[in-house]
């Protein structure tokens, strides 16, 4: 929200001199958010002038100027730049006249841009500054040509100050508007905001216009609302008053002009001008039709199947069932408090004009501007909470500038419908507001605080009963009073005491384990990584099935991305994505990492088909039951990406590049702080090199895969021939690990260490040949790992001889060698009659 200082000081004291950065400093003492100061971005000196003379001028590019003589101060006077009182100017505009008046930029001005003016030589003449048009000073859009002062009702004297004149000297300050402070979309609200900062008067616009009487000759209004949205009507509240004689053609005065522009919100003509006007000052958006446009009186209801409405956009649009529509005798024209329709629009020969303003149920205003994609200023505030006591007081407010401003004439009477709920009180117990803000408020504080805020607040015996405005629809509790009474006493006096948490909360073990494996890959050098969690077609069925089967994927209704409309199956294309942006970027070594979710539909099964509850209370467990149902399984992966050079090259070193050894040893890491045991075997995936690619395993489960991508792929992306990856179900990982990790004793006793190389056939996995290894030992058997594996002279072909490294240890004595190698000899046998293994010479 946007809001001019002239407009503020209207509705509350501002000491002279008062900053914009002061008025923000005392909003947001109570809450409101600063964004930024806006102004016209102007420096004079800027004048009235008048145009004496000019002279047509056809140049040789075809293009005519017009060479003026221009008065910029009175007879005998110096001008404000201190030249003379005549000024020859160079203009390329055609649209004035002599006599006009018009705005000079002097030597020495500065227009938004910045644009500094100089008198400088153009088209053979010394241009002594320039005439402007309204977009030049800021002031609207139309550029066509100079901006003529009668267009806008003013005729100042010579010499008079423009910036002055026109408004162009008032800032505006920009806050934040959260979604339960919807009154603050207003001039009314934002003043009152600032009262309650600085303790300055307000005046409320509210009680400055009295409301037209409503028994009148009214307009027919009805509301049919037969299919309301959590037993809520769509409009609750509907007034109308009849304006006549209007004349669309009047000029929107300066001052007008100048706020709404400062606002965000460009002038089009006066009728509009003014229904704009009062939306901001009010926070009521209003709605004008051309009352000799409408057929019949109007009618509001739900849209019917099939009924279509061309809005003030110009595009048609096909209406929902959940849509309310004004209508009248020919159908749908307007889609109710989200934007009017083109049939009634007021325009160049509107005379009569109906002004509407209504109060319309939040939530059927939001689904309807996001169903439509109108986030249009009306529903912005409608789907936020209006003021449903405004209506009458809105019209009345606009056919009164309409009179003033258009030359019209204001029917006596107007219509009303007024059925909107009776706000309850709310019970404030005494004492609750210290307990739950941890502040000792008196009970005065809270009285006067409750008060302030324009509620109604009667002491009872055991605390106080509150009527919220009828401006404040998020004070629907005593914990949202509590955060008044906080917010206007002042947030300075809550201190900073870092709360105790209480036992048994904190981090669940799942959480723990994984900002643990991510500490532990961090702590080893990886740097993580973020990725969206989208994906293409192409890049589902790729990463995510090893074997290449068919996969089923989500496909969002609303993407934003259309090249990646599917939700992930694998935290790898994200990561291949980062690698090559960072390798373009000229970082060629590179260790990532990311955790994530990745989401795992069944094919043939509809998800997301479940009805999404109201809001209003909280969802029955087969409520929540059916959405869960209705959610793909969605694991959280861990996902590692190596390439270039682990090690890089340097002195008495040589470069070690990366392999799937890298990618096992960052699973190892993770699996390790888990506290699971990891059994790596050969295994095979359709991204990844054939005989490079190992499959993960946790409790006898496949866990992931880990291996170096498909050299052809890796060209494919721009990416070096060799990429380790890695990726595991985390969330599987966890869930296989004992709550409870159990240290083992450290053995004191003497080990015994010896070698074994078994002869085997190169088909046969070394992760089997080990666990036979180590199931045929037995319990002596302490330790075991794979140190060598060889191939070649010396070893008959078509096999391989697997070097295992063994130590054993027993707990109540000293082993002899006998004993150990007895234990190692079990381990080859079992070997040798699984796989056929031969013990090597």
């Amino acid at each position: 929200m946007r809001v001019p200082l002239s407009w503020l000081a209207e509705y509350v004291e501002l000491i002279p001199g008062t900053t914009p950065e002061d008025v923000h400093a005392a909003l947001v003492k109570v809450g409101l958010e600063e964004e930024d100061v806006h102004t016209f971005e102007l420096e004079g000196p800027i004048v009235v002038g008048e145009v004496l003379e000019f002279v047509e001028e056809p140049q040789t590019n075809g293009k005519t100027i017009r060479w003026c003589t221009v008065r910029v101060a009175p007879d005998g006077e110096t001008a404000a730049d201190g030249g003379d009182a005549v000024h020859g100017i160079v203009c390329g505009a055609r649209n004035f006249f002599v006599g006009d008046k018009v705005v000079v930029t002097l030597p020495g001005a500065v227009l938004p841009g910045p644009f500094p003016i100089a008198a400088r030589k153009t088209y053979g003449h010394l241009s002594d500054g320039m005439i402007a048009s309204a977009r030049e000073l800021g002031l609207g859009d139309d550029h066509e040509g100079i901006l003529r002062l009668s267009t806008l009702g003013i005729d100042a004297p010579v010499g008079t100050d423009a910036i002055t004149l026109l408004g162009l000297d008032d800032a505006a300050i920009e806050i934040n508007v959260t979604p339960d402070r919807g009154y603050a979309f207003s001039i009314r609200g934002v003043a009152r905001e600032y009262a309650h900062a600085t303790g300055a008067r307000f005046r409320d616009p509210v009680e400055q216009s009295k409301p037209a009487d409503a028994s009148g000759d009214a307009f027919p209004v009805e509301i049919r609302d037969d299919a309301p949205i959590r037993g809520r009507v769509g409009s609750a509240v509907f007034a109308t008053r009849v304006v006549r004689g209007v004349d669309p053609a009047r000029p929107t005065p300066a001052w007008m002009i100048a706020r709404l522009k400062l606002a965000g919100i460009r002038s089009i003509s006066v009728l509009v001008d003014i229904t704009n006007y009062v939306m901001l000052e009010l926070g009521q958006p209003i709605h004008g039709y051309d009352l000799d446009a409408l057929r019949g009186g109007i009618v509001v209801r739900r849209a019917t199947p099939g009924e279509r409405l061309i809005t003030l956009d110009g595009k048609e649009r096909t209406l929902h069932v959940e849509d309310l529509v004004v209508t009248d005798d020919r159908g749908p024209i307007g889609l109710g408090g989200v934007m009017g329709g083109s049939e009634t629009e007021m325009g160049e020969s509107t005379s009569n004009v109906l002004i509407e303003a209504a109060n319309w149920d939040p939530v059927s205003i939001a689904r309807t501007a996001r169903r439509h994609k109108l986030p249009s200023e009306a529903a912005k505030r409608y789907e936020r909470g209006v003021d449903p006591e405004i209506a009458a007081v809105a019209v009345t407010r606009v056919a009164q500038l309409m009179a003033d401003l258009a030359g019209g004439t204001a029917d006596t009477g107007g219509s009303l419908i007024h059925e909107a709920p009776v706000r309850e009180a709310i019970m404030l117990p005494r004492g609750f507001v210290s307990n739950l803000i941890g502040v000792e408020y008196t009970d005065d504080e809270v009285h006067d605080a409750l008060a302030e805020i324009g509620g109604v607040v009667t002491v009872v015996d055991d605390g106080f009963t509150v009527l919220p405005p009828s401006w404040r629809p998020d004070l629907t509790g005593r914990e949202e009073l509590a955060e008044e009474v906080a917010r206007l006493v002042g947030y300075h006096r809550i201190p900073s005491v870092l709360p105790v948490a209480p036992p048994g909360r904190g981090l669940t073990r799942s959480q723990r384990l994984r900002r643990q494996t991510a500490d532990v890959l961090a702590g080893a050098g990886s740097t993580e990584v973020l990725s969206f969690p989208f994906a293409t077609a192409d890049e589902n069925a790729r990463y995510g099935s090893a074997d290449g089967s068919a996969v089923a994927s989500v496909r969002l209704a609303n993407a934003l991305d259309q090249s990646t409309p599917f939700l992930r199956r694998s935290l790898l294309p994200g990561l291949i994505g980062a690698a090559r942006r960072n390798r373009s970027r000229g970082l060629n070594d590179l260790d990532l990492f990311e955790i994530g979710l990745v989401f795992l539909p069944e094919a043939g099964r509809t998800y997301g088909s479940a009805e999404l509850p109201v809001g209003d209370a909280k969802p029955s467990d087969e409520t929540l039951a059916a959405l869960d149902a209705g959610i793909p399984p969605q694991p959280r992966h861990l996902g590692v990406l190596l390439v270039g050079d682990l090690v890089t090259k340097q002195p008495g070193r040589v470069a070690e590049p990366v392999g799937i050894a890298d990618a096992l040893d960052a699973v190892r890491r993770v699996v390790l702080a888990t506290g699971a045991e990891l059994e790596v075997v050969q295994g095979a995936h359709q991204a990844l090199h054939p005989g490079r690619t190992a499959e993960l395993r946790v409790g006898g489960q496949t866990v992931g895969y880990a291996g170096e991508l498909l050299p052809a792929l890796a060209l494919e992306l721009d990416l070096p021939r060799v990429v380790a990856v890695a990726e595991l179900d985390l969330d599987a990982v966890i869930a296989a690990t004992e709550p409870a990790v159990e240290a083992r004793p450290i053995g004191t006793l003497p080990a015994a260490t010896q070698d074994l190389s078994l002869v085997v056939g190169a088909d046969a996995p070394a992760a089997d040949v080990a666990a036979a290894v180590r199931e045929g030992a037995g319990e002596l058997l302490e330790h075991l790992h794979l140190v060598d594996d060889y191939r070649g002279s010396g070893v008959p072909e078509g096999s391989k001889s697997l070097t295992f490294a063994l130590r054993f240890r027993a707990r109540d004595r000293t082993l002899t060698a006998a004993e150990a190698s007895d234990a190692k000899n079990a381990g080859a046998a079992l070997a040798s009659e699984r796989f056929g293994a031969v013990i090597r010479a």
